[in-house]
């Protein structure tokens, strides 16, 4: 009877697996595949042999130095601050009772909109071209500042564009999922403190955040995921190109190898793609374990 039952779950888990195994599996290994193989050509299909000469190519890569350099920061700056103002905004829409609904679907809307959309926006927020300053430039130039061209001018200020708005277009998920969390707290925490005269802050660093550290954990390891992920944001706002623009990331520049104007270097590419594997895998175990110890779970 037991062995029956386990036919009957492998039977019902065989979809599933088909699909892993086509569509994650097997381009894992094609990818590894392409990855060892030297000088491969699209055109015959062959390559000359098998070895890390891409891998040593693609690390002494200058684009792909900055593309790192450039993901990192992404990483660095937009998953601490989207994460941390998120909380605050979620704190503060969970104590007002009044239209409340009204402002979640506000903060929201960034979330629904397309991200090329919003891109192009803020392109004409930022942008200054012959004919306007921009928006941003005009409000500097009230305040007695100089204006600066943030798409196409110093890196430092191309650099805040994209993490403005990174932050901006991942907020919205992050203030609905926190939300969520802070809402399933037990109230009687909060009213057992405040008999004994805890403070608000006190209340919050001893009840609220030890409640929901399990949701902003997840918050923090899907947003490293998403931010090394990042490549259609920066195309929103400086274009196709760009290694031109010093603004391109890791999955930017596998892309190019595959399909840019330097397109045609699937082994590039896949030596990339495994580096980029390799940093998110490390990163996410390095949080897992960190979890462990500091994550509760109700």
């Amino acid at each position: 009877m037991k062995t029956k039952n386990n036919w009957k779950a492998w039977l019902y888990l065989l979809p599933a697996i088909a699909f892993l195994a086509v569509f994650m599996v097997y381009p894992l290994i094609d990818v590894c595949v392409y990855a060892l193989e030297e000088n491969y050509s699209f055109a015959q299909g062959e390559a000359t042999g098998i070895g890390l000469a891409n891998f040593r190519y693609v690390l002494s890569d200058p684009y792909f130095v900055q593309a790192v350099k450039n993901t990192f920061l992404i990483v660095i700056i937009t998953v601490p601050v989207s994460t941390g103002v998120s909380l605050l905004i979620s704190l503060g829409l969970s104590s007002i009772k009044k239209l409340q609904n009204a402002f979640q679907t506000i903060y929201f809307l960034p979330y629904v909109t397309n991200t090329l959309a919003v891109g192009l926006v803020f392109m004409i927020l930022f942008r200054k071209t012959d004919y306007t300053e921009g928006l941003v430039n005009l409000l500097l130039g009230k305040l007695g500042l100089g204006g600066v061209d943030f798409i196409e001018g110093p890196y430092w200020a191309k650099m805040f564009v994209m993490c403005f708005y990174t932050v901006w277009v991942v907020m919205p998920f992050k203030i609905l999922i926190m939300t969520s969390a802070l809402a399933s707290v037990n109230p009687d925490y909060y009213k057992a403190a405040k008999v004994d005269g805890a403070s608000s802050f006190r209340i919050f660093r001893k009840i609220t955040l030890p409640m929901i550290s399990s949701t902003v954990f997840y918050l923090i390891i899907t947003g490293f995921i998403g931010a090394f992920k990042a490549y259609s944001d920066e195309v929103a706002l400086f274009g196709t190109n760009l290694n031109a623009a010093g603004m391109n990331t890791i999955v930017g520049y596998v892309y190019d190898m595959l399909y840019g104007s330097s397109g045609g270097y699937p082994s590039y590419a896949a030596a990339a793609a495994l580096i980029l594997f390799a940093i998110v895998f490390t990163i996410t175990y390095i949080n897992l374990t960190v979890s462990k110890k500091t994550v509760q779970y109700v």
